[in-house]
């Protein structure tokens, strides 16, 4: 796994953390960031996926329902959003790797009320791993490294490996979250 720390701590951006990766990296990436995913709920039971944690930090400025921004996320919440941010940086980096130019955005997000059973999260994820598998076969060879965008004004221009590279750092962020979910139903069951 890439060691996403100097990300967050601003030492490094995203790009730079993608130089010198290959297409097959961002493969074998991509299956690391899920197993670790599967790993983080394998204990789970349905009660888990919709057990409403503790997070005094829940804050959603794109809550689309201004009752949302505070809400604290779900297992299964947290799953969806993490797998349709991944999905989404995958979808843009094709577009970048076949020398387009990215003109929106290429999201969708399972709502997160249909996330009710370990299994429909672990389908999710199964899911969610074929299709960046998916887009990173379609990247042509070769592809276009040198086609880069920014995702809003100020912000460091990335390329598609770049891109691809950001939904696995934003998956990333939210492992420990999964683990704290986790963590937070397993206490509360008798044992």
């Amino acid at each position: 796994m890439i060691d996403f720390r100097p990300l967050r701590t601003h030492e490094r951006t995203i790009q730079e953390l993608a130089e010198g990766l290959k297409l097959e990296d961002l493969a074998n990436l991509t299956n690391e960031m899920v197993d670790a995913q599967l790993a983080a709920i394998a204990q789970a039971v349905d009660e888990d996926v919709v057990f409403v944690p503790y997070d005094p930090g829940a804050n959603d400025p794109f809550a689309s329902d201004p009752s949302l921004v505070d809400l604290s996320w779900t297992l299964g919440h947290v799953i969806v959003h993490a797998t349709a941010s991944s999905e989404e940086s995958a979808a843009l980096a094709l577009t970048l790797a076949r020398g387009l130019e990215v003109t929106g955005r290429s999201r969708y997000e399972t709502p997160w009320e249909e996330a009710t059973t370990v299994a429909f999260l672990r389908r999710r994820l199964e899911d969610s791993r074929r299709m960046r598998l998916s887009m990173l076969e379609a990247w042509p060879d070769p592809a276009h490294i040198d086609n880069y965008y920014s995702t809003s004004e100020g912000r460091p221009p990335m390329n598609a490996l770049g891109r691809f590279l950001s939904g696995l750092s934003h998956d990333d962020s939210h492992v420990g979250q999964i683990r704290g979910i986790m963590a937070q139903g397993l206490a509360r069951l008798p044992c």
